[in-house]
């Protein structure tokens, strides 16, 4: 195959994918019985609507960075799932509540360009200096950071460069809107972040209704009961002394009290209607209401009913006692305390009062006085009991909200995951690069600005296409000059390193997920430390090629683990070899006119070792034969990790033989998933991926530490479920051999993979069931 990317052919989005989404967000509209759910699926149909309408109309080139004829890269288009553009920009639209409220205040028509115009008066420029001094405004979007830069830049005497701004922004004055929304709130704190903010807790507690269950439980213990054994003792002033109901004959004032229970039965029943069992005919106290209806309305009892009274009758004393003794009595008087306690609805009703005084926008900073028992001011307040706790169901969602530093968020659990830790890095990132402005306004804003950028959802590329740059925008070019470059590869390499090595001892066996390695890349470039950071690639939509990247992360890998490591030898990679195409291809770039954008001797080495792994595979084609050939270049480059230790410095401070064993646990628990599972190919590939991690780490152990660790593997691996043993057998055998000097893939041994085009040897036997 010719890996040249200048002779390829273009591929251009398939619109099956858009017209799938369109059906199904119709579907959904016509169907689904909530109608808020209806009417976003109709939002969601008409988006759609707008892309196919694009794609066959010109309008819209899916696949290219550049996706909406008329518009610049720069400007933020919307973007749907898989990465489609509408073709309207983010920043479009009609005009926002704040906008025609600034229209009005300053006596101008209410549209985008005269307002464009307004903000450039002298009037408005104060205004917008107002903002940058204070601080007190948001950047939702990208574009609404331009007019407060080119009123920064006028501050500053930067006239021609605040002009040449104003030039690139005003063909786009009428569609986008390029002013800040102004806020109450100042800028957040650089050093803390949130996962969610404190409406966000808002929203998940108000959508916390009353647990029918729990209420119903509530209703039968406070209601029903106690009236049941109101209908036990007057049934009882009919027994004799062995307890035999009717052998005494009802007189006049009894049947008095039955019609008053009965009365108070109905008044009862239509107001408390959780609990329906006492409607039920074969439940006690059903059948000792319907004979007192029979008994009080002059009806003699059947010799059925009489049987079903008393056998009821015998049942509930036998069961709980007589009315009025000790044991029931103490049974009732426990009941009353379990019913008494508050319901998690009237709870989060008072977390909600706490919460309804703060800052909506922005996390908590301190959550332990949100959560604190109920105070005795709060009990005379709302009928609660005084020190009743806040459950964890509804500590949660504020806890979530918690203002902090990064670290201290994963070291409470409440960044359980590495994709979540990648929602987190964007705002530290963004303090990070502000911090090369000399200027304290200059730093809130670019903060702000790269924050909304990060915000930016991503495009579907094709053909090599990258994503557009913070670095890219006007606006922030034109600020470019005022940055320090030593601030920003200082500051930037610090970050790096705080935040890699967060990643890797916080997660050991997981990938670094591409939102963070987007933003780690941010800080590698500002470090200038020559760290190649690489995607992970998408199998349905991959070409065959890899960019230089991936090979000048396989060369650091090279460095680091070449020589004979156990990662080395295990996966039977030749770095020494990597290591001169590297430097060959590095040349070849030096005297070419222009910079490659493939790495052809890289692809083609992947494509070998994935045929070598999977006989009689066809290079390029199928999913599965791309996921091959993707997981290859992850071995090879080792995914980021020998960048993060070799070219950033990272190092866990529970060190490697720590996060070995952490990922050999993942392993282990990931492999107990497979048993039974109908589809099982995706948490196969993530126990891969898994094993993968655990052979980097082992590999930076110390000789003892490995043969220690190693050790660990197999007594550990005994431990667990036959099922899983027996699955991870092939796997373990095969490092056994690799650590005696031998090869994984020979004898019993396997070598363990995640993606394969013939029938996975860790999933179920064909015999079993599986696909």
């Amino acid at each position: 195959m010719n890996h040249d990317a200048d002779q390829q052919h273009l591929v251009e989005a398939n619109p099956g994918y858009a017209s799938g989404q369109l059906a199904k967000a119709l579907t959904t509209a016509r169907t689904h019985q909530d109608p808020e759910t209806r009417r976003r699926a109709q939002d969601r149909g008409r988006r759609w609507r707008d892309v196919l309408s694009g794609m066959t109309g010109g309008l819209l080139t899916i696949g290219s960075r550049t996706p909406v004829a008329g518009l610049p890269a720069w400007v933020t288009p919307e973007v749907l799932r898989g990465g489609f553009a509408t073709g309207q920009p983010a920043a479009g639209g009609p005009l926002l509540a704040h906008e025609t409220e600034a229209a009005r205040r300053a006596g101008v028509p209410e549209n985008r360009r005269d307002l464009f115009a307004y903000w450039l008066s002298e009037e408005g420029l104060g205004l917008l200096h107002d903002l940058l001094d204070t601080g007190r405004y948001e950047v939702t979007v990208p574009e609404e950071a331009a007019l407060l830069t080119v009123a920064w830049l006028a501050r500053a005497g930067e006239t021609d460069a605040a002009l040449e701004l104003v030039e690139e922004l005003a063909p786009f004055a009428d569609r986008l809107r390029f002013a800040p929304r102004p806020s109450d709130l100042p800028a957040p704190d650089p050093g803390a972040v949130h996962r969610r903010t404190v409406g966000d807790a808002v929203d998940t507690l108000v959508r916390r209704t009353p647990s029918r269950a729990v209420e119903t439980q509530r209703e039968a213990l406070t209601v029903w009961q106690p009236f049941g054994d109101e209908l036990l003792a007057l049934w009882l002033e009919t027994a004799d002394a062995d307890g035999l109901v009717l052998a005494r004959t009802p007189g006049a004032a009894w049947r008095e009290r039955g019609a008053a229970l009965l009365r108070r039965y109905a008044d009862l029943a239509s107001r408390h209607t959780y609990c329906t069992k006492h409607l039920q005919p074969k439940q006690n106290l059903a059948i000792l209401r319907g004979a007192l209806e029979e008994t009080v309305g002059g009806r003699e009892l059947d010799a059925r009913r009489s049987g079903l009274l008393r056998h009821a009758v015998t049942s509930m004393v036998r069961r709980r006692g007589l009315p009025g003794s000790a044991r029931l009595t103490a049974l009732r008087r426990e009941q009353a305390v379990q019913a008494a306690l508050p319901s998690y609805h009237a709870l989060a009703q008072l977390v909600l009062r706490r919460l309804a005084g703060l800052p909506q926008e922005v996390g908590v900073a301190e959550v332990a006085p949100l959560l604190v028992p109920v105070s005795e001011d709060e009990a005379r307040e709302t009928g609660l009991p005084a020190g009743a706790a806040v459950p964890a169901a509804l500590r949660r969602p504020v806890e979530v909200a918690l203002s902090a530093p990064v670290g201290t968020l994963v070291e409470r659990g409440l960044v359980p995951s590495a994709e979540v830790l990648a929602e987190l890095v964007p705002q530290l990132v963004a303090v990070t690069t502000a911090q090369a402005y000399p200027d304290e306004a200059l730093r809130t804003l670019a903060a702000a600005g790269y924050r909304a950028f990060r915000n930016r959802r991503s495009l579907l590329l094709l053909n090599l296409e990258r994503q557009v740059r913070a670095e890219e925008l006007p606006w922030v070019k034109a600020v470019a000059g005022q940055r320090s470059a030593a601030e920003a590869g200082e500051g930037s390499a610090r970050a790096l390193r705080q935040l890699g090595e967060l990643a890797v001892q916080a997660f050991p066996a997981t990938v670094l997920p591409n939102p963070l390695v987007r933003e780690l890349s941010v800080l590698a470039r500002e470090a200038e430390l020559g760290a190649p950071l690489v995607e992970e690639l998408a199998a349905d939509i991959f070409m065959g090629t890899f960019t230089p990247k991936f090979l000048a992360a396989a060369r650091v890998a090279a460095e680091l683990l070449g020589g004979g490591s156990l990662y080395e030898r295990y996966y039977a990679i030749d770095y020494r070899a990597i290591r001169t195409m590297a430097i060959l291809e590095a040349a070849e770039a030096q005297t070419g006119r222009n910079r490659p954008r493939t790495s052809p001797g890289f692809a083609e080495l992947c494509a070998k070792r994935a045929a070598g792994s999977s006989p009689g595979l066809r290079y390029f084609g199928s999913t599965a034969v791309n996921g091959t050939v993707i997981e290859q270049a992850q071995i090879l480059t080792t995914h980021n990790l020998a960048t993060l230790v070799h070219r950033v410095g990272v190092t866990p401070a529970t060190g490697w033989e720590d996060l070995a064993r952490r990922s050999f646990g993942t392993v282990c628990r990931l492999t107990a998933r497979v048993h039974g599972n109908p589809r099982p190919l995706t948490t196969i590939k993530d126990a891969a991926y898994a094993w993968r991690q655990m052979l980097f780490h082992l590999s930076l152990c110390t000789g003892e530490e490995q043969a220690r660790t190693l050790s660990w593997v197999a007594e550990e691996a005994g431990r667990q479920p036959g099922h899983v043993t027996d699955r991870l057998a092939p796997a373990l055998t095969g490092l056994r051999q690799v650590a005696e000097g031998g090869s994984a893939d020979t004898g019993a041994g396997r070598r363990l993979l995640g993606w394969s085009t013939e029938w996975h040897w860790m999933r179920e036997p064909r015999s079993a069931g599986g696909r």
